[in-house]
């Protein structure tokens, strides 16, 4: 059970740190502004009620020597290299070289009260025909969705982990099972450690107080999972050594006039 909630908690802040690298910048002709409700969405965050529908406008400019058509419009959201949402939706429109084209549309965005809530980052692409990025903007998201969601059940499912594995660490110290290895009772404590900078990157988020973005996620996590392996290091030796587990004994010379074997 030990090494079920390790691999589980360690693999899950691996990827999540892994998909938070960025991709490396790629010069692309064609630019998108975005709006919605008719309010840039640069530098706010964007409140999205799943009851209301969202008027997204979107104004490409190309400023490249060819023409660059678009299929399709695609509005996701990620948290923690995890998408918890996306939308596409079919708007094929061409735009010329050194020209700007605006379209709007509307989405019914009532199936995201059970995917996400909270802050969540997200983006907003222009998909060429062959479904490749033609361009993209990014935002930050405030979904009013349920509790309940994909999001909040994914944040309950790392917090329950968490617990299970400091509860794990801390009944081995309290049992005196611990190894005797500074280094190997430091890895004991680490998944908790990695866990908890998880429960707390998706709690800030969960409570609106800061998005799961990379410049929060890299951090908090490698910062509990460091102060984890450290409490694990300085954690007293609580195995007995060998030696107190034998049990002494006394010899004598054998008469072998009274306790010899008859031949």
């Amino acid at each position: 059970m030990r090494r079920i909630i390790t691999a589980a908690v360690v693999s899950a802040a691996v990827f999540s740190l892994i998909g938070t690298i960025p991709a490396a910048a790629q010069d692309e002709p064609l630019a998108v502004a975005v709006t919605v409700d008719g309010q840039d969405i640069a530098g706010r965050t964007v409140t999205i009620d799943p009851a209301k529908p969202v008027e997204l406008g979107l104004t490409a400019i190309n400023r490249g020597t060819a023409p660059v058509r678009v299929r399709s419009v695609r509005v996701s959201g990620v948290a923690l290299a995890l998408t918890f949402f996306s939308y596409d939706t079919t708007i094929p429109f061409e735009v010329p070289a050194g020209a700007r084209v605006t379209r709007t549309l509307v989405l019914d965005l009532a199936e995201l009260d059970g995917q996400a809530m909270g802050l969540l980052p997200g983006s907003v692409e222009l998909l060429d025909a062959d479904r490749e990025l033609a361009a993209s903007a990014a935002l930050v998201t405030d979904i009013r969705g349920s509790f309940w969601s994909v999001y909040g059940i994914f944040g309950l499912a790392v917090l329950s982990l968490t617990a299970l594995a400091w509860a794990t660490a801390l009944l081995a110290l309290a049992r005196h099972r611990l190894p005797r290895s500074r280094a190997r009772r430091a890895l004991r404590f680490l998944p908790a450690g990695f866990g908890t900078g998880l429960t707390a990157v998706v709690t800030l988020s969960v409570l609106r107080v800061m998005p799961p973005e990379p410049a929060l996620e890299v951090p908090v996590v490698l910062g509990a999972a460091a102060i984890a392996l450290l409490l694990g290091y300085l954690t007293p030796h609580t195995q007995p050594d060998n030696d107190t587990d034998t049990i002494p004994l006394t010899t004598r010379p054998i008469d072998s006039a009274t306790e010899g074997y008859a031949g």
